[in-house]
């Protein structure tokens, strides 16, 4: 996209300097002195075109030469002093903006005013475009910082959110087991602790995940897949979503569990869009054959979306397949507005650009009623031309430009051609390019045509036919960089908006895959130990004594949580799991025969091991877990299986653990399955490589 600026500013300017080009045969005699004008616009122009390509300050140095080649072809050549705008806008780009105004001044010396018009109008866009460009330019180089800085924004955040309550819980449940330690009695102390952080933790996972409907969409998919039915996913709505995104994630879980409680669906299709300041979710399946049949266990749905003041719908279509449709009001998202000061720098400059147009075509009529009625049209067609620039619909203007562009041409005479290059600029700007470059050569057409009906000699229809053209590409010069420069930083801001929505749904996976276990099994220890004090005092502080140890590991997941390193690995999550589900009353076989594996490797599948265990332990009624690792020809398999399912239970949408573990592991580029064997078994398998 700066290619594309630079780009525009060149031909704008450009443009401009052939002007004065091809006026040279026209203002001075022979071809070694037309060759010579034209070599001392090139001059100008060239030095105008190492600004627009770089910004290297050393580019000030060819001001003196670019004005030595502008002063000595007004007098020598008879160059229009027009060409001195090159040279004010050079100074005015250099931060000398004295010197231009002494420009412009020797313009009004050595020309007449519609030529000193054209000096100062001409330095205004020259100055204007090259900022645009430049701006266009700081808008890509600071996206990466921008999104950096977003992300360390969000992590320092987090980090307050979740020390000011979880850190705290855990300093308490350390000091407060080691007390217990000595004291027995204390240990309800640290189990009340225990449940709030844990409480505290899935919580904020859900805070933090409901910003994104992703990671229920993948568990929606993981459990459409594993019941057979064929999942496809279309997102086209805007993140984060905040309030709307619990609300939409509960509507997709409920509605997507209703699928596999019925049974009968091999397709099932989950879209959302935004639309009005709504965020939609449709969920369609073709397994339905009733609308009764399908409303089932919807209702608590239905009504939540309703009391928040959305909609929620279900019903079978013509194609028999039924949908059900939720819509939440977006809300307000936390991302700033684009930055509107290149925007106003450009209808700053194009409202200059109309009023030394407006100048111009009155110095053009004598003084009477033409002079007013010309007056008239061209307050018209600058108001209309600011308001369309502002609100960026030129709707209807153009067929009206047209009508004051030609159908006054046989009253008010050749001061009305002038209007055609705004219309070029507004068919340029305001419609596709297929059509706008006809359309724009139609109008210059047309205005050469009026031009020569008019009866002025070639040179002036030339010159007006060009004048056309350079005025259209002004205004879309300066309207289409400042529409640039806003795209680039509403780009910006919406990479920064995505970076900031995937450091929260980390921090959720984090908080679910690594503190959630942490103080699950805390909690567990905690128990195990309340319940020996009496009868095992000596294992009751053992217990208490490795509840110490895992409080100071949950340290380090909270710290993880908040963008520091987890630290895991396969084999401390195998140690950590058969202790908490032997303390469980769980048969553990272990089977590992891994070996050596990448670091990166070991904490992703430590992370899958992590959480099957505590699925197992908060979803199961299972008397034993096998836990088996193999490797072979660099792919590193992890199967956890337990048998504590009830086979006649019926399947439920999965927890966030499934849908964060599928999204580990295929940024790990690997592959997760889930699934009951029908038989009151559950195998978890992981692979890698």
């Amino acid at each position: 996209m700066p290619g594309r600026a630079r780009l525009i500013v060149g031909a704008v300017l450009a443009s401009f300097a052939g002007v004065y080009a091809l006026a040279a045969p026209a203002r001075t005699t022979g071809a070694v002195r037309v060759g010579a004008a034209i070599a001392l616009v090139a001059v100008v122009l060239g030095v105008q075109a190492v600004r627009v390509a770089s910004r290297d300050g050393r580019w000030r140095w060819g001001i003196p030469v670019q004005a030595a080649a502008a002063y000595a072809g007004v007098p020598a050549f008879g160059t229009s002093v027009g060409i001195l705008g090159f040279v004010a806008g050079s100074l005015l780009l250099a931060g000398a903006w004295p010197l231009a105004v002494a420009v412009v001044a020797s313009a009004a010396v050595l020309g007449d005013a519609d030529a000193t018009i054209t000096c100062l109008l001409t330095g205004l866009v020259v100055y204007g475009l090259v900022r645009l460009a430049d701006r266009a330019d700081d808008m890509v180089a600071a996206r990466l910082p921008v999104t950096l800085a977003a992300v360390a924004r969000e992590r320092l955040r987090i980090a307050a959110e979740l020390n000011r309550g979880l850190g705290d819980g855990l300093r308490e449940i350390s000091e407060g087991s080691r007390r217990a330690v000595g004291r027995p009695e204390a240990i309800a102390d640290v189990l009340e602790v225990a449940r709030r952080s844990l409480n505290e933790a899935r919580t904020a996972a859900a805070d933090f995940r409901s910003m994104s409907l992703a990671p229920e969409a993948s568990a929606a998919r993981a459990l459409l897949e594993s019941a057979g039915v064929h999942a496809e996913v279309r997102t086209s709505h805007s993140e984060p979503l905040g309030p709307a995104g619990a609300l939409l994630a509960m509507a997709l879980r409920e509605a997507v569990t209703d699928v596999v409680r019925v049974g009968t669906a091999r397709k099932c299709v989950i879209e959302t869009s935004e639309e009005d300041g709504f965020v939609r979710l449709r969920v369609v399946n073709d397994g339905v054959r009733t609308a009764e049949l399908g409303e089932e266990g919807l209702d608590d749905a239905a009504r939540r979306v309703r009391d928040a003041g959305g909609t929620f719908t279900t019903g079978l279509g013509d194609d028999g397949r039924f949908a059900v449709e939720a819509a939440v009001k977006a809300g307000e998202r936390p991302v700033s507005l684009p930055d509107r000061a290149a925007y106003r720098l450009s209808v700053g400059l194009l409202a200059a650009v109309l009023a030394g147009f407006s100048v111009k075509g009155l110095l053009q009529v004598p003084w009477g009623p033409k002079w007013a009625a010309e007056a008239v049209i061209l307050v018209v067609i600058g108001v209309v031309q600011m308001q369309w620039t502002s609100t960026g619909r030129p709707r209807t203007w153009p067929l009206w430009l047209a009508v004051l562009s030609f159908g006054t041409v046989p009253v008010l005479g050749k001061a009305s051609l002038g209007a055609g290059g705004f219309l070029v600029g507004t068919l340029l700007v305001g419609l596709p390019r297929r059509a706008a470059v006809p359309l724009a050569a139609v109008t210059m057409a047309a205005v050469g045509a009026g031009a020569a009906a008019l009866g002025l000699g070639t040179a002036a229809v030339v010159n007006y036919v060009i004048s056309t053209l350079v005025t259209g590409l002004v205004v879309y010069g300066l309207i289409g960089l400042a529409r640039l420069v806003r795209e680039l930083r509403a780009a910006g801001e919406e990479l920064a908006r995505a970076a900031t929505v995937q450091e929260r749904l980390r921090a959720a996976r984090d908080l679910h895959d690594l503190l959630g276990h942490s103080l699950a099994a805390i909690l567990l220890k905690c128990e195990l130990a309340r319940r020996l004090a009496d009868v095992d005092p000596a294992r009751a502080r053992a217990e208490l004594e490795e509840v110490v140890a895992m409080a100071e590991r949950a340290g380090r997941d909270l710290e993880a949580a908040t963008g520091g390193d987890a630290g895991l690995s396969l084999d401390g999550e195998a140690r950590s799991a058969r202790s908490v589900l032997t303390a469980a009353g769980v048969e553990v076989e272990m089977d590992l025969a891994h070996g050596e594996v990448e670091d990166g490797t070991s904490a992703v599948l430590g992370t899958v091991l992590r959480e099957a265990v505590t699925n197992v332990l908060r979803h199961s009624a299972a008397t034993r877990c096998v836990i088996m690792t193999a490797q072979e020809d660099g792919v590193v398999r992890l199967v956890v299986e337990n048998d504590g399912l009830d086979p006649a239970a019926p399947r439920t949408a999965p927890g966030s653990g499934i849908g964060n573990l599928t999204t580990r592991m295929a940024a790990a580029g690997g592959t997760l399955s889930a699934r009951a064997d029908g038989k009151g078994g559950f195998r978890v398998e992981a692979v890698v490589g």
